[in-house]
């Protein structure tokens, strides 16, 4: 993990929410504006990113996939502080560097085992990844589902969070992925963070294309953000905010 372990946290220290995905962006699309909510209400925020991102596109920026991660590593540094994140006090950033295209090939108790320790060590609220069919079928994403779930099952019933998964309104088009898809349970209306979400999104330059199609399938998650609910049955009371 870049930068080492976060320093320990008082008794009583928890997060609003904790975001464990695979790869610098993936916070972004579908989360920003509900991060910027809770921060802006004084709840601290972490994320916790797997990779550097270093298999992702180059829109010609730069020759190896080196480059392509300390690229990466700038954007999303930018991102997270037009976000607020990194200035915000008790939320946290951990940067780990598990090769990015490859999560599968890791054993999975390793992954399993560090989002454990997350949620163990800054016991958020709330926990939110991928669903299981890891929205768009990327190995990544489906194996960091694997991980966290594996990590949230493990932990005894009263100790854990509550866990989300992205989630859309819109089915996916691919059949197989359609037979995994969850229909959001929560919604949050983030139009008041709009601007500054548009502007984290623009910080990942070298992902415009990732951009342009999130915004061309799911323009409606830009200003909602939607996710899935392990256990509920109804909307949550959240989607009222």
């Amino acid at each position: 993990m870049l930068g080492g372990m976060s320093a320990p946290h008082p008794d009583g220290f928890r997060l609003k929410l904790l975001l464990i995905v695979p790869h610098p962006d993936d916070e972004v699309y579908g989360a920003s504006g509900t991060l910027m909510t809770y921060m802006q209400a004084g709840e601290p925020c972490g994320l916790v990113t797997l990779t550097r991102g270093e298999a992702g596109r180059t829109l010609g920026l730069c020759d190896t996939p080196e480059e392509l991660a300390r690229m990466r590593d700038v954007e999303l540094a930018a991102c997270l502080e037009t976000i607020g994140l990194t200035s915000h006090p008790g939320s946290v950033h951990e940067q780990h560097t598990f090769p990015d295209k490859y999560l599968q090939d890791q054993p999975l108790e390793v992954l399993t085992e560090v989002a454990r320790e997350a949620m163990t060590r800054l016991r958020p609220e709330t926990v939110l990844t991928f669903p299981p069919n890891g929205s768009n079928g990327h190995p990544d994403h489906v194996t960091t589902h694997r991980a966290v779930k594996a990590a949230w099952d493990s932990l005894p019933v009263t100790d854990r969070p509550r866990l989300w998964y992205y989630a859309s309104d819109t089915p996916p088009e691919n059949e197989a992925l359609r037979a995994q898809w969850l229909s959001p349970t929560v919604r949050h209306d983030v139009t008041a963070h709009v601007t500054r979400k548009l502007q984290a999104i623009g910080c990942h330059r070298s992902q415009a294309l990732s951009t342009v199609d999130f915004i061309r399938k799911y323009p409606e998650r830009i200003t909602l953000e939607t996710f899935y609910e392990v256990g509920a049955e109804q909307l949550s009371p959240e989607s009222t905010r």
